[in-house]
């Protein structure tokens, strides 16, 4: 079937296409309503050696670097994303789905901390909280192992809470995938029409045939020939088997 054929398919089976595409759009505008537009807000920071660790370098914490900030920084990502630590930042405020994870292609000890929901200005406010947060929870963790003030691994911000932006590619694939699940469908349908329409009237089913020497059907059956009468006083026509006997 070329496109042509399927064009004609289309035109002439229009009342099976259009409620179908009608559906569709309406699918496509339940998703646009019901599937919200998502907002991230993100911070950088990064962890920095202690000021007893920076003596030798005049008290410049980023000309001091140890492989050890890099472990503590991937372990105060996992406790940031744990249940306690959710626990802590809903009473503090926070709302939406928070996450913090090493920073992609990072040369050091560097914190992505990013928030996502559906309100720009609750979403900005969320990771300025969850910003504070983890350099609360860094403290801690380093106070609970009786370490010196001295000694403390320090925290800075380096990129602050940015305002939120929208993330449309969830809702886009969303939209593609409504329209084009309905638009196939009503295809299906219309093609389905179609092959039912042709298997009933279409010029390849076969009609039974009649007899030989049956009359049509729907024809007045032809009467037998009458036989001719014959004269009063004339002989019998003779018949080969009267002529042949003796």
């Amino acid at each position: 079937m070329d496109l042509a054929e399927i064009w004609r398919v289309m035109r002439r089976r229009w009342y099976v296409l259009l409620p179908g595409l009608l559906l569709s759009a309406a699918l496509t505008a339940g998703v646009y309503l019901l599937v919200p537009v998502e907002y991230v807000s993100q911070s950088t920071v990064t962890l920095l050696n202690s000021k007893k660790a920076t003596v030798a370098f005049d008290g410049n914490p980023f000309l001091s670097t140890q492989a050890s900030l890099t472990g503590m920084a991937d372990g105060l990502a996992r406790n940031l994303n744990s249940d306690d630590a959710a626990a802590d930042l809903k009473a503090l405020g926070v709302t939406g789905l928070h996450e913090a994870k090493i920073a992609d292609n990072a040369q050091g000890p560097f914190l992505w901390l990013s928030v996502t929901g559906t309100d720009p200005a609750a979403v900005l406010k969320s990771d300025e909280l969850f910003t504070a947060y983890a350099e609360k929870r860094l403290q801690e963790f380093q106070t609970q192992q009786s370490v010196t003030p001295e000694a403390m691994i320090r925290m800075t911000t380096i990129v602050p809470p940015q305002k939120a932006e929208p993330q449309t590619k969830t809702r886009l694939q969303y939209l593609i995938m409504a329209g084009a699940l309905g638009f196939v469908l009503s295809l299906v349908a219309t093609f389905f029409v179609e092959a039912r329409r042709r298997g009933t009237t279409g010029p390849g089913r076969h009609r039974p045939t009649a007899p030989e020497g049956a009359a049509p059907e729907g024809a007045a059956p032809v009467p037998a020939k009458a036989a001719r009468p014959v004269p009063s006083g004339a002989a019998a026509p003779v018949t080969a088997d009267a002529a042949g006997s003796p």
